[in-house]
Order: C-alpha cells, then structure tokens, then sequence
C-alpha cells in the first residue's frame, strides 16, 4: 500500500527535494563513519609506534586533522556532482572560474594562511605535543595542532587556542624542545647588617637539601669539585644586597613548585636564624 501511495509516513518519497535530502544525509554519514574509523585507526597507530619506536605524536596530530578535512571536501564535491541543481549551479560557477578564483581566495586568504602556517610547524617542529611553551604572554603544554590552529592547555587548566599564521610570527620560547631541565633563580634582598658569607650559605644549604635539586654538573665540573648550587650578591641597592641562588631541575614544572618551596623556606630560617629582609624605606 506504501508503495502503491509512493508515500512513507506521509512523507513523497518520489519528491525530488526529498531524495536529495536523504542523499545529502547518506553521504554527510558515511563522512562521518569513514573519519571517525581512519581517525581511531590512527590513533591506535600513534600509540604502537609512541610505545615501540617512541615516535613523535605531532605529526601524526596534523595528520589525523588533515584526513577528516579531506574525507569533508570529498564528500561535498560528490554531493555537488551528484544532485542535478547542485551539478548546474556548480557547472554555472565553473564558467565565471576566474572570478569566482578571486572571490574564493580573497575569503580563504587567512585560512589558507593558517594551513600553511601549520605545514610549516609540523616540518620545522618549533614545538611539538606535549612541549611547554611561552608565546607573548601566554604559557602552557601543547596539545594539538590542526590545520587552523594550536590548542595549548595553560597552567588553569584552560585551554588557549592560536591560529598557526599568529604564532608562526611570534617569539616562541620552549622550555622542552631539546632539553628539558630549567636553572631556577632564586632572589632575596636582605639588609645590610647581615653578614653576606653567612647568607649564602645557607641560601646554598637550603637549595641542596631541596627533593627537587638537580645535580647538573658535567664530568669535568664534578673532577674539578665545582659547587652544584651557586649564590652570589648580584646588585647592592638602596634597600639592600640582592642575593640570587641559581640551582637546577629536571623540568619546568618541577622547578615552578621548588623555587615556591625555597622562598618558604627561606622565610623560615631567616626568621629562625634573626636574618632581615631588606624593604623600601618611606622618605
């Protein structure tokens, strides 16, 4: 009866709009399958050849990025060629080629831009998924890289997304890129009164005992019993003699939550030991 009616709940399943409808449905899902698969099937790969071969994840990233753009761009030029108004209109275009071209690259100059842009990472690898950066006044890990933009997770967990073509033109600094470990400086000003040999030896005793410290001496240093933790007076000001403690850690995280530590510590035993701080003087 359904078929006699050519109606399927109360719906013309024989009217033109209808079965382009369910064409362009068909394709969009298929699209979407077919991405979704190639997309999980990368990912497995990612993770095999990180675990195996220990094969850096940002290429892949990008890569992954570009296959569902292009699985999107195939299925709408089939959607194009297959509709018969679709097919007209793009038949239409094609014959104004030249300015349509211009009008094309005009909008996509910032897109096409942004792709470039993210070529070029990707082969240059200025940073890579999972770096810590600083780009301007903003700091955070790397967590992807598509074809438009960066995504970076900052230190609240927020996460900061740059287009490729705005950090391609900025000073980046990585903290990871070649080596992870960080000098972590460490200044107080104390006051005059203080005995300055006294000082530093205890700055230099606190950073020693510090879980965190990392011993970044070479083979030649350690020969020649160069000290692992170095305090010096840098500056004598008006308020008082800057003291500076450079010592180092594995990493940027970790030298973040050691220099938090030392300045508490600090504190302490200065308070313990009757050492002053040194504070701008009201004239």
């Amino acid at each position: 009866m359904l078929l006699l009616n050519k109606k399927l709940f109360g719906i013309d399943i024989t009217n033109s709009y209808f079965q382009n409808t369910v064409i362009i449905v068909c394709i969009l899902f298929g699209a979407y399958i077919l991405s979704t698969v190639l997309r999980t099937l990368l990912n497995r790969l990612v993770k095999l050849a990180s675990e195996t071969l220990m094969i850096d994840a940002t290429r892949f990233n990008f890569f992954k990025n570009a296959v569902t753009f292009t699985v999107y761009t195939i299925a709408i030029i089939m959607i194009c060629y297959t509709i018969p108004a679709l097919q007209q209109i793009g038949n239409t275009l094609f014959a104004g080629a030249s300015i349509l071209a211009a009008i094309f690259g005009f909008a996509s100059q910032q897109a096409f831009s942004n792709i470039v842009s993210g070529i070029f990472i990707v082969i240059f690898k200025p940073f890579r998924v999972g770096d810590s950066i600083k780009v301007g006044t903003d700091a955070g890990t790397i967590e992807d890289i598509t074809l438009r933009h960066v995504v970076m997770k900052g230190a609240e967990n927020q996460r900061i997304i740059i287009p490729n073509s705005v950090i391609s033109n900025q000073t980046i600094i990585n903290s990871t890129i070649v080596d992870e470990k960080v000098c972590v400086s460490v200044d107080v000003t104390v006051d005059y009164k203080n005995s300055p040999d006294k000082i530093i030896s205890l700055m230099n005793a606190i950073a020693l005992a510090h879980e965190s410290m990392l011993d970044n001496r070479d083979e030649e240093q350690k020969a020649e019993n160069k000290p692992i933790v170095t305090t010096r007076v840098i500056q004598m000001t008006e308020m008082g003699m800057l003291l500076r403690t450079n010592v180092w850690a594995k990493d940027a995280g970790s030298g973040i939550n050691m220099k938090s530590d030392l300045l508490k510590t600090i504190y302490e035993k200065f308070t313990e030991k009757g050492y002053s701080f040194a504070f701008a003087h009201n004239k």
